[in-house]
């Protein structure tokens, strides 16, 4: 079977470029195109796509609602982001409204369908350039993000969570995958998958991309010391499957990480 896509962009030229990029690939079908964020919602509802591919900034209506009421009206739909903006406060809307993933709109057309596939899936999907451009930004504000985190300020511990799960979580922000966490925190890759499920139950994280917000947002990245490992500019979205790590293959970039959501 197919992956069914409604596809949401509000701009026509872009929205028939995206089309035929998506239907290049075999196991993709575009069952259908909005303009808007209502008409999407009704597409939706009525199409049951697996995979809906959305830009937030659409025409009569806030895209970022409309992630929110596809996810009510069409639960079973993964929604993935397709962007220009690749800033913080929009990369944590959309999560919060329950998107699976963000990518920007400079993402070679292979690795846009590898991301349909991944969403469809069930995976989360970053792309390495935002996960290096909140990264780096924070950095470059001194871990002031609008938090109350400024300079020099120690990073706040929200109540319940463990030192070990902290970094753990910083590993996740700083895009790096399951597997390069639990090296660098001396732990098994199966004890990072674990950890990073009971945190976002506990802190009700959707995926890696809300994880990276709200790491952010709450300055648990300041009191990390040295040299920071971030995700690289170009390459696939990160993504690997539930309960395996993503297998990379010949030619992939080095940048290119995986992770489970």
């Amino acid at each position: 079977m197919p992956i069914r896509v409604l596809l949401v962009e509000g701009q026509t030229l872009l929205r028939h470029g995206m089309k035929l990029i998506l239907q290049s690939a075999r196991d993709i079908e575009v069952v259908a195109e909005a303009a808007d964020g209502g008409e999407a919602v009704d597409r939706a509802a009525a199409l049951s796509p697996d995979v809906v591919l959305i830009e937030p900034l659409l025409p009569r209506g806030d895209g970022v609602e409309a992630i929110r009421a596809i996810r009510q009206r069409c639960p079973g739909a993964r929604i993935l982001v397709l962007s220009a903006q690749g800033d913080q406060e929009a990369l944590g809307q959309a999560a919060a409204a329950g998107a699976v993933g963000y990518v920007l709109k400079d993402i070679s057309p292979e690795n846009l369908v590898s991301a349909i596939r991944a969403a469809s899936s069930g995976r989360a999907i970053l792309s390495p350039t935002i996960a290096k451009q909140i990264v780096e930004r924070h950095f470059r504000t001194g871990g002031d993000d609008g938090d109350g985190a400024g300079d020099g300020a120690v990073p706040r511990r929200d109540p319940g969570l463990t030192q070990h799960e902290i970094e753990v979580l910083r590993g996740v922000a700083r895009g790096l995958s399951d597997k390069e966490i639990a090296a660098q925190l001396f732990l098994s890759e199966s004890t990072v998958k674990s950890r990073l499920r009971y945190v976002y139950l506990k802190l009700g994280l959707r995926n890696r991309a809300h994880a990276a917000v709200f790491v952010l947002k709450k300055g648990l990245l300041a009191a990390a010391s040295g040299p920071h490992r971030s995700a690289a500019s170009s390459g696939p979205p990160l993504a690997a499957p539930p309960g395996r790590p993503a297998a990379r293959s010949a030619g992939t970039p080095a940048g290119a990480r995986a992770g489970r959501s």
